[in-house]
């Protein structure tokens, strides 16, 4: 029989699946060459569905003839090695991201005389718009904190953004763009300690209690379907901790990620100029088991932050740390340093390379914030956050719009230079949502 090669995601499967795969069926034996998480987050969202879930629907289709990993857009390394006699896909790459693949298609169909058959799109339908409608519904927790996990796993970088309030939230959400073919977005949402005190006046002592930092987060939750990690501080007292863990796991939270620190909390970013103590290793060590041992789930991570950099106690008692938090049992290590160079964090994740226990590696660069994502792959970080630039940046901004008010004993200049339409604002969250 003649072979035929069907590439397809199938986050949800629908008739217009079945379509593709009836008009392949015509044409010989049918091989699906079933994108893998990795391939799919190349050029869209994770999928609702793992790998496996996805492989077990279509193999159990009938007129499925075996089913294969696609582990790229691209599919030239699957024909190359299939040499399928037909492609078939549906018209609808001819335009957006898929174009390029598309022509790739074409020209190594070409190797061995192959041909592309492009059936019409079944409009009105797709896994993208059945997902979309189902998560513009909400997520329920236990699903929203099982996905961080796997975006470690399939991507070579996670990126999150951080968020302080409902509207915040929303931007992390729903912002996405699409640079040289690829779709990027945030893989996640970070509520920082730092930008929910500024949001509320109150400086970043835990002076803003975690009782009072909850009802953010339920905000938060509200309205987004991102994973969500918090940041914890020092975590507080092992005692409080186990409490705060298991109260963050029931909300669906991913991850919280504490600082090795102890005593009045002050901003790491002031390094040496203000008072401030590192923890012991035992005592923190003990932290981390603690709160694992207080969780239900495999699913909620505890991340440990090195302060070691930040503090002056140099490369080795970081190096020293990372091992014995990661032996205690923490989810992932945090390596944090106020130089604006980059060369310290550049200097341990060279180190982190060797150890022979190695959890994800998350890495903020508010300071050395040249250094690219790119860049932070190479070094073999797992995650970054951008940790405050949401409020950084619209603090200037209403700054402004206030003095022009001042200035100007009007709002005119203001509304039309600064503000959006306030037909927009009535409408930026639907009644319905």
């Amino acid at each position: 029989m003649k072979k035929v090669y069907v590439g397809m995601s199938v986050d949800l499967f629908h008739h217009g699946h079945l379509n593709i795969i009836n008009e392949a069926k015509k044409l010989g034996k049918v091989i699906v060459g079933l994108l893998t998480d990795e391939a799919i987050v190349s050029y869209k969202p994770l999928p609702l569905l793992t790998y496996e879930q996805r492989k077990l629907i279509i193999e159990n289709i009938k007129g499925v003839d075996e089913v294969v990993p696609q582990e790229a857009l691209d599919y030239v390394a699957n024909l190359r090695r299939i040499k399928p006699d037909y492609v078939v896909h549906g018209d609808d790459w001819k335009m957006g991201v898929q174009k390029e693949t598309r022509q790739r298609v074409i020209e190594v169909l070409k190797e061995w005389g192959g041909q592309l058959v492009e059936p019409k799109y079944t409009e009105g339908i797709s896994s993208t718009q059945l997902v979309g409608a189902l998560t513009e519904r909400g997520i329920t927790p236990s699903k929203r904190m099982k996905v961080l996990k796997r975006l470690i796993h399939v991507k070579p970088i996670v990126r999150i953004l951080e968020a302080h309030s409902g509207i915040t939230g929303l931007i992390v959400e729903k912002t996405r763009i699409v640079k040289n073919s690829e779709m990027r977005e945030f893989d996640g949402i970070w509520l920082s300690s730092l930008t929910v005190c500024t949001s509320k006046g109150k400086p970043d002592t835990e002076v803003v209690d975690f009782t009072s930092r909850f009802q953010t987060i339920e905000e938060i939750l509200e309205i987004t379907t991102k994973p969500i990690i918090v940041d914890g501080d020092t975590g507080g007292e092992i005692e409080h901790f186990r409490f705060r863990v298991r109260t963050l796991e029931r909300l669906g939270i991913s991850a919280v990620i504490i600082e090795d620190k102890i005593g009045i909390k002050r901003n790491s970013l002031f390094g040496t100029s203000v008072t401030q103590h590192q923890d012991s290793i035992e005592h923190f060590c003990r932290k981390i088991k603690e709160g694992k041992r207080s969780l239900i789930t495999n699913d909620f991570l505890i991340i440990a932050r090195i302060e070691s950099l930040i503090l002056g106690n140099g490369m080795e008692d970081a190096i020293t740390r990372a091992k014995a938090y990661i032996a205690a049992g923490s989810d992932g290590i945090m390596i944090h340093s106020k130089e604006k160079d980059g060369r310290e964090i550049m200097e341990f994740c060279s180190r982190y390379k060797s150890f022979e226990n190695k959890v994800p590696l998350v890495i903020a660069p508010s300071t050395f914030a040249h250094i690219t994502e790119d860049e932070f792959k190479e070094f073999g970080a797992n995650i970054v956050i951008y940790g405050n630039h949401l409020l950084r940046s619209a603090y200037p901004a209403m700054v402004k719009t206030a003095e022009s008010i001042l200035e100007n004993k009007c709002c005119s200049k203001a509304s039309d230079q600064y503000c959006m339409p306030i037909s927009e604002i009535l409408t930026l969250i639907p009644e319905a949502y």
